[in-house]
């Protein structure tokens, strides 16, 4: 088992100290930064992924938790993104994530005030959506086909969707993550398993083309560091690294509810924004007896926040546009939690960010620093793949379209790993390893008071996934932060199990 961990960080911190050359450097430690560190390192270049925080950190761990074929932008005339999308969401499902992906439905109820050309756009966006599948090569029996379901399944799916002339329902599938921030610990896990040196609470300082100043931000120490090439993965920050970058980063809101206020939610409540053609809100069951509703496109005014808030302008607009097709209104005080993602667009000049291009760039600024900016998480591959190649460092071909994440395999082997299947749909086969944490007691492997984590996960979460603080394991390897409430209670155990090492 690969293991991100202190003591490798310290170690591999002391061998970098020496002077030697590596053949890449990546900045930035999330989707993007360590889908590049993977690609690289398994084909085999030396390489060096620092991320001034942790994994995750930004923009990852923000999403919505969706691998989806693009549907907004197939609404929009953006036929290649949608592809692009599809053919990425293939490789996720089939092949490199099966175990952190499952099919979602996404229904849109027929409720009055859902006008027949409104009805009739979608229906036709699912069709092309569903098209966009089968070319990709997407069997049915991973995304089935579109559909129009009845009142009662409509009522069944979401058992609080307002009644009062309700004609059913346009149902479509979709993935959906378990955690985006732990596909991206997966990547930076696998591309160490191929000889990637993965440092986190570690800056890079005075980039240039070919290295960079590393400060160690726990202990203030610092390394020069050669590198052949530096890619710029710093999300919306990469304008900090590589300036003269110029990006518009767009703000994304979600709202975290119980589950309970939708009377157990069984599919992803799609609402279509009214006076749009191609502008949703979703209300998605996200475990742990949460649902995430989201999200907005706003325009981030000023410096670059590292942790984006919520507007109270954009929890209104979310709870108003998802309650005009619920019978019983979510209110504010519903709300558990909020979370802010912002999307690092390219800046295109006029025009409102909801309609900046969601295309990748690969950028070789002048100092000969190559940024990788825009995107989006499903599409994480491609923009990393495109980034190596853009570096000219081998010529060997990408291998990720192949390459399984750890923990990986499919539905038929994962049915045969001894564990629970709550944490076999978190951790893949490593579930077992998991397991072993608790060293044979049972309490280890019982939830925390009450909340849906396990002490033997948050062992493992530090002495294999990198976690290096509280923060890392409520925030990022689990997601109880995003509700006070629960990490209150896991606090302690998190402590606790930092402490053991």
């Amino acid at each position: 088992m690969i293991s991100l961990n202190a003591a490798r960080r310290t170690r591999d911190l002391t061998e970098l100290a020496d002077g030697d050359e590596v053949d890449l450097l990546v900045v930035g430690g999330g989707v993007t930064g360590a889908g590049v560190a993977l690609d690289a390192a398994s084909r085999g270049l030396s390489v060096v992924l620092a991320e001034k925080h942790d994994l995750a950190f930004g923009t990852s761990r923000w999403s919505s938790k969706l691998v989806h074929g693009g549907l907004r932008y197939l609404a929009s005339g953006n036929v290649g993104i949608a592809y692009e999308s599809a053919v990425e969401r293939r490789v996720l499902m089939e092949r490199t994530a099966p175990h952190l992906i499952r099919p979602l439905p996404q229904l849109v109820p027929l409720v009055s005030g859902v006008g027949a050309k409104q009805v009739a756009l979608v229906a036709a966006g699912f069709v092309a959506g569903d098209l966009l599948r089968r070319g990709s090569g997407t069997a049915g029996s991973v995304l089935a086909p579109p559909r129009r379901v009845s009142r009662v399944e409509t009522r069944r799916m979401v058992p609080t969707v307002r009644q009062e002339g309700l004609r059913g329902g346009l149902l479509s599938w979709d993935g959906q993550l378990v955690d985006d921030a732990r596909l991206v610990v997966g990547l930076a896990r696998t591309a160490a398993s191929h000889g990637a040196r993965v440092l986190t609470r570690c800056a890079a300082e005075q980039v240039t083309g070919d290295g960079a100043v590393l400060r160690d931000r726990l202990t203030g120490e610092t390394v020069d560091l050669r590198a052949r090439k530096v890619i710029n993965a710093a999300g919306v920050w990469a304008g900090e690294v590589a300036p003269g970058l110029r990006l518009r980063p767009s703000r994304g809101t979600h709202l975290v509810v119980s589950d309970a206020v939708f009377g157990g939610l069984d599919a992803g409540l799609t609402v279509p924004i009214p006076g749009t053609t191609n502008r949703f809100v979703f209300a998605l069951p996200a475990g742990h007896g949460r649902v995430y509703i989201g999200l907005t496109d706003e325009e981030q005014e000023g410096p670059i926040p590292d942790v984006p808030t919520a507007s109270a302008e954009e929890v209104s607009f979310l709870l108003k546009t998802v309650n005009s097709v619920l019978a019983r209104p979510i209110r504010e005080e519903d709300v558990l939690g909020t979370y802010s993602g912002l999307r690092p667009l390219l800046d295109a000049g006029d025009g409102r960010s909801s309609d900046l291009s969601r295309e990748h760039a690969v950028i070789t600024g002048d100092n000969g620093v190559i940024s990788v900016v825009g995107g989006k998480l499903t599409t994480y591959r491609k923009m990393a793949q495109d980034a190596v190649d853009a570096t000219a460092l081998t010529t060997r071909p990408c291998r990720t379209r192949e390459l399984p994440l750890v923990g990986a395999a499919s539905s038929a082997h994962l049915s045969t790993v001894d564990a629970p299947r709550r944490l076999i749909s978190r951790y893949g086969t490593e579930a077992t390893a998991v397991v072993a944490e608790a060293g044979g007691d049972r309490r280890l492997l019982e939830p925390i008071d009450g909340v849906d984590v396990t002490p033997a996960e948050l062992r493992f979460a530090v002495r294999h996934e990198g976690a290096l603080d509280v923060s890392d394991l409520l925030d990022r390897r689990t997601r109880l932060g995003l509700v006070a409430a629960d990490r209150e209670l896991a606090t302690d155990a998190a402590e606790e199990a930092l402490s053991l090492g």
